[in-house]
């Protein structure tokens, strides 16, 4: 009697490489993420307590700060689709938005901290 040869099964597939610019966008994402969640969570006890801006001023500002994220993500994606550049769009955005941390706790005035808001939700 002839013996059963059996051929070993198929190797799994190697895991896919990601690419290192995709690497590079996940942790310029996650340190911008945290950068901007200390600064925006304290941002309204700096304002309240040290420059003595109302409860009702920090709601006008943070609300036309998101305003201002939602209008920029809808009009940078149609400028992405029309232009076909959508890196030079990501790096314009976290460009803006890097260059404007630094701005917060240089601010002395409440017309400084809605210029900082203003631009790094449009970045």
């Amino acid at each position: 009697m002839p013996a059963i040869v059996s051929s070993p099964p198929p190797s799994p597939p190697g895991r896919p490489v990601i690419p290192k610019s995709i690497w590079a966008l996940g942790f310029v994402s996650l340190f911008m993420d945290m950068s901007s969640e200390l600064i925006h969570s304290l941002l309204p006890v700096y304002m309240v307590t040290v420059l003595g801006a109302s409860l009702l001023s920090v709601g006008i500002i943070e609300g036309f700060a998101e305003a201002t994220a939602l209008l920029t993500k809808m009009f940078s994606g149609v400028l992405s689709d029309y232009w076909g550049k959508r890196k030079l769009l990501t790096v314009i955005g976290y460009g803006m938005a890097a260059v404007t941390k630094p701005l917060f706790p240089l601010a002395s005035s409440l017309a400084t901290v809605f210029l900082a808001r203003f631009l790094d939700r449009v970045g």
